[in-house]
């Protein structure tokens, strides 16, 4: 094969030409978007005119005023209403959207499964992602365990300790501590 046909032919317009035609044509869209933009607020101001007419308040009564009042206040109320409704439809067919979408995917067959990065964690951050909120302060573990009962030791009767003091006196009350002891 020969050089001619590896070498990319030339173009039919200069460099300088198509910067001098791209500048042209961004111009142009800026004209045509600044028109757009224009005409858009212009219709919008018109119909926010033909839908609500300017008010006429100049000569009205008190009374007339207080009706005008009433009534301004009926249709914002209507029109809070049919905002909540349409915001609950929204909400209701988003999670529908959603769950479609799942479903969509799993009869794909092609749901990827992330790549798990391993996270040190230390307990007590660990407790709070599985328990959430409810765990703020720190958690007590020893209260926590169970408690075991130990058998309770054999208590002394507990007397009057004048007659023990008497009973331990002397020769006869050491022999007995020293047989007890033994």
């Amino acid at each position: 094969m020969s050089e001619d046909t590896h070498q990319k032919p030339k173009p039919k317009i200069t460099a300088s030409r198509r910067l001098f035609l791209k500048t042209k044509l961004l111009k142009k869209a800026m004209i045509m978007l600044e028109e757009e933009k224009q005409r858009r607020q212009a219709d919008r101001e018109k119909i926010l005119d033909e839908r609500f007419p300017a008010l006429q308040l100049s000569g009205l009564s008190m009374q007339e005023l207080q009706n005008l009042c009433k009534e301004l206040h009926q249709k914002i109320d209507k029109v809070d209403e049919e905002r909540y409704d349409f915001s609950a439809k929204v909400a209701i067919n988003d999670k529908e959207i959603q769950n479609l979408s799942l479903k969509i995917f799993e009869l794909k067959g092609k749901m990827k499964k992330p790549n798990l990065k391993k996270v040190r964690m230390s307990a007590g951050a660990m407790l709070g992602v599985l328990l959430g909120a409810k765990v703020k302060e720190s958690v007590d573990f020893k209260a926590n365990l169970k408690t075991v009962k130990k058998e309770e030791e054999k208590k002394e009767e507990v007397t009057d300790w004048r007659k023990n003091v008497d009973a331990m006196s002397g020769m006869e009350g050491r022999k007995k501590l020293f047989d007890s002891a033994q």
